[in-house]
């Protein structure tokens, strides 16, 4: 697969729908700043070589305004993207459920405090609700719910039990769609709570079906980050709620047109070992937000309550246990694992986030 120059970017948006997403343009490796809209009448054609000698372009046309940084990242279309997600999916689901359980999220450590794993993971849901008001304490709980990304369904399942809600996960991955739906059968919850593979930038539900929306830790993935906050307040009720629990880059300084070089470098890394398109900040995700007309938008850092997780993990996966399940994993999962550190470089740089956004979808 070719390499080219691929864009992190923090985005200017307008009101306007913009398809393209910041990975879709094709630059020099330098910071800079590109102020368009171009007419959707002509197009900019640039070809460039990767760090293997291999060329590619790509064509764009069609009006943004965007303000870029830009570093070397691997190329991918949409399909690719979505293939290599199920596929690193598919292998990695397996090894992680038995080391680490259902959860396939960070965990909640308030103020870096050593707890069980898995009951952090456990306290990031039920804080990221009491956080968003969500807790269904002196408002109306969820009936139904979406769990956009939803791993092996263990925060379905949870969500489902907590709030007798109806639930349905979506993931790009056939093998964690069957695993969790083998999971609600055997807990009980196979009434309550369905999962399919679907496309979380073109969900198969109808407008308004969800008085949740939930997202943990799936926005990274979104190689169109306009088109996935959009697409969550479509298929949200009137007055629903949405939550976002992602990774982000830092926010830029006053002044700044763009990451350093060296940031950018540790993120194309990430990139290629998790099949991320490119990163976004928190603001940006506010900044899309408000333009498709959320409401009450909240955010927070969480940087610092997840700083334990990424060494956990990561002596998790050096464990005789761990290192078993890596070699029945595969080459995919093996690259992952070897990712860690970068993560763990990355939030100690304070260069990754731990962002959640939040809002509710205006109601009619």
């Amino acid at each position: 697969m070719a390499s080219a120059k691929a864009l992190l970017c923090r985005s200017s948006f307008q009101p306007l729908s913009l398809t393209e997403s910041c990975s879709s343009l094709s630059l020099e490796p330098k910071s800079i700043q590109c102020r368009l809209p171009l007419p959707v009448s002509k197009s900019f054609r640039h070809r460039s070589k990767d760090s293997f000698g291999s060329s590619s372009s790509l064509t764009f046309g069609r009006q943004a305004r965007v303000i870029c940084a830009v570093s070397t990242v691997p190329e991918r279309t949409v399909p690719e993207l979505n293939e290599g997600i199920a596929g690193f999916y598919d292998e990695s689901s397996g090894v992680w459920e038995e080391i680490w359980g259902e959860h396939m999220h960070h965990g909640y450590y308030p103020k870096g405090e050593k707890k069980d794993h898995r009951e952090a993971q456990i306290d990031m849901i039920e804080e990221t609700l009491k956080w968003a008001g969500a807790t269904g304490a002196g408002t109306p709980a969820p009936k139904t719910v979406v769990d956009v990304g939803c791993g092996i369904g263990g925060s379905s399942r949870y969500l489902s039990r907590k709030f007798g809600a109806k639930v349905t996960g979506i993931t790009l991955s056939p093998v964690q769609a069957a695993r969790a739906g083998a999971l609600a059968r055997q807990q009980g919850l196979a009434d309550k709570v369905s999962f399919q593979v679907a496309d979380a930038l073109n969900q198969p539900f109808d407008d308004g079906q969800f008085d949740l929306v939930w997202s943990m830790e799936s926005g990274e993935h979104m190689p169109d980050k306009t088109k996935f906050v959009n697409e969550l307040i479509r298929v949200a009720a009137p007055g629903g709620r949405i939550i976002i629990v992602t990774w982000c880059h830092r926010d830029l300084a006053p002044g700044e047109t763009g990451l350093q070089s060296d940031e950018l470098d540790l993120l194309a890394k990430i990139c290629d070992a998790y099949y991320l398109p490119a990163w976004c900040s928190a603001a940006d995700y506010i900044r899309i937000a408000k333009a498709a007309g959320l409401q009450n938008v909240i955010s927070d850092d969480w940087s610092e309550r997840v700083t334990p997780f990424w060494p956990a993990v990561m002596a998790s996966a050096l464990s005789w246990r761990g290192l078993l399940g890596l070699a029945k994993s595969g080459w995919t999962t093996i690259k992952g694992a070897f990712a860690m550190a970068l993560m763990i470089q990355g939030f100690s740089r304070g260069l990754i986030k731990f962002a959640l956004i939040s809002g509710t979808k205006a109601s009619q």
